[in-house]
């Protein structure tokens, strides 16, 4: 019956950007069913061009008010970026990607003496959070004018608990941590 009256549209009441990890289905994780969720996922969620014109659509055209940025604990591309920059194996193929983007943010938490993985995974929710107010326009416009909230949230595995870890109210651009 749900998935009938869901067939001429959708009006989800949040974007996820989350990490393409089979453990962390964002559906699952809030408790969600269909038509609730316009989800955009890529491992370690990376943004490349069609996933910030994804994210842009559900905001844009379906006027979805909330972007949640999840990422989790233990997280596979955050290991493969470590493993990069800590040794110099950087995966081959399309694969490098990953570690190139994550990189940098590595090299940014170092800096700021952070070196756990996950304390890392996390600082990449919090970056990814704000990219997608330096790189859209008019992602950036919702939030100053009250009509979109961004939150940044990790998902820890074996606890099955969600935490949020920043968020861009409504009315300023600035994170706010938790």
């Amino acid at each position: 019956m749900h998935r009938a009256r869901t067939a001429d549209g959708q009006n989800p009441f949040a974007v996820v950007v989350g990490c393409s990890d089979s453990r962390v289905a964002a559906e699952i994780v809030f408790d969600c069913g269909l038509g609730d969720l316009f989800v955009v996922r890529t491992a370690g969620h990376l943004l490349g061009a069609e996933g910030l014109a994804s994210v842009e659509f559900a905001v844009a055209a379906l006027h979805t008010p909330l972007i949640v940025v999840l990422g989790h604990d233990r997280c596979g591309a955050i290991s493969a970026a470590l493993d990069a920059h800590d040794h110099g194996r950087t995966p081959t193929g399309h694969l490098r990607v990953i570690a190139e983007r994550i990189v940098p943010e590595i090299r940014a938490a170092h800096a700021h003496n952070i070196t756990d993985r996950d304390a890392i995974g996390e600082q990449h929710v919090i970056s990814t959070a704000a990219r997608l107010l330096e790189q859209s326009p008019l992602l950036a416009d919702r939030v100053s004018t009250g009509r979109l909230a961004i939150a940044g949230m990790t998902y820890a595995l074996a606890q099955g608990r969600v935490r949020i870890v920043a968020s861009h109210d409504q009315s300023k651009h600035t994170p706010q941590r938790s």
